[in-house]
């Protein structure tokens, strides 16, 4: 954390980089309505959801906004693959670390039936499934996909045990469409597709980043339009020029950032003509 950058701005947090509290995430309409079929419909029945989108698209933070949302609910159980391009061995140990089953990775079939009797138990008990996410789940192996489907169908696949988000960029479509995984891919029950996003949905972002970090005079109107003309459509680009800018204000002391001290750090040659 630089205390100099935010005692200069006023700013409780640089609203720029990754590690912005979940608070200052705008949730927009399309983000709303797939947490709304999630919670009312994936963690009390089950079964799989997909998050796509291109690197930079908000993938990452629309898992975070869903999991903290979900964690407010009472008896969710949620866990995280933080490895998923590793082997079968290591995803059952994550997976009965995470939700506190001892198992030996070894003996596949005691594990499969430990952790399938845990769910039921909980679905019994609760009536909500487990969530399980899965983030840059285009690493994942496609035996690992296949041994999660099985794992969490149970009574003819009639009946799911846990309710799983898996968040990707295209080639987790491309590996959805393919043969060995079509059964895996015809099970997905909500999808949320993230495409380029519009430069309206971009200022709103911006603006609702900079209102939560304390300073919402932090750039001016004409700069927040500039940068989201030219950010590609692509938070992280947005989010990356606009760091750039805010370390360089802090260079030149500049008290808010303007479309001058764009043209300074980006746009030379245009400005000079």
């Amino acid at each position: 954390m630089n205390k100099e950058l935010l005692a200069l701005y006023g700013m409780k947090f640089n609203p720029f980089i990754q590690e912005v509290p979940v608070e200052a995430l705008h949730v927009y309409p399309k983000l709303k309505e797939f947490f709304w079929q999630i919670e009312n419909s994936l963690i009390r029945e089950g079964g799989f959801a997909l998050v796509s989108g291109d690197p930079g698209s908000g993938k990452s933070v629309a898992l975070r906004l869903l999991s903290e949302k979900l964690s407010t609910i009472r008896d969710i159980n949620i866990g995280v693959i933080t490895r998923p391009s590793s082997g079968i061995s290591d995803f059952y140990r994550e997976l009965g670390e995470m939700f506190g089953v001892p198992l030996n990775a070894h003996n596949r079939w005691n594990a499969f039936k430990q952790l399938r009797e845990r769910w039921i138990n909980h679905v019994h008990n609760t009536l909500v499934r487990p969530v399980l996410f899965i983030d840059e789940a285009q690493g994942a192996a496609h035996c690992l996909f296949n041994e999660l489907r099985l794992l969490t169908s149970a009574e003819f696949d009639s009946r799911q045990l846990m309710s799983i988000v898996m968040a990707g960029d295209k080639r987790l479509n491309d590996k959805l469409r393919s043969d060995e995984l079509l059964p895996l891919g015809s099970r997905i029950r909500v999808r949320l597709n993230l495409d380029y996003s519009s430069i309206s949905q971009l200022k709103e972002s911006l603006q609702y980043l900079v209102d939560a970090s304390g300073n919402p005079n932090l750039m001016t109107s004409q700069l927040i339009q500039t940068l989201c003309e030219h950010s590609a459509g692509n938070y992280r680009v947005l989010c990356n020029m606009a760091n750039t800018l805010l370390i360089t204000g802090m260079k030149k002391e500049k008290s808010q950032l303007d479309e001058q001290l764009y043209f300074d750090c980006f746009d030379t040659n245009s400005h000079k003509r």
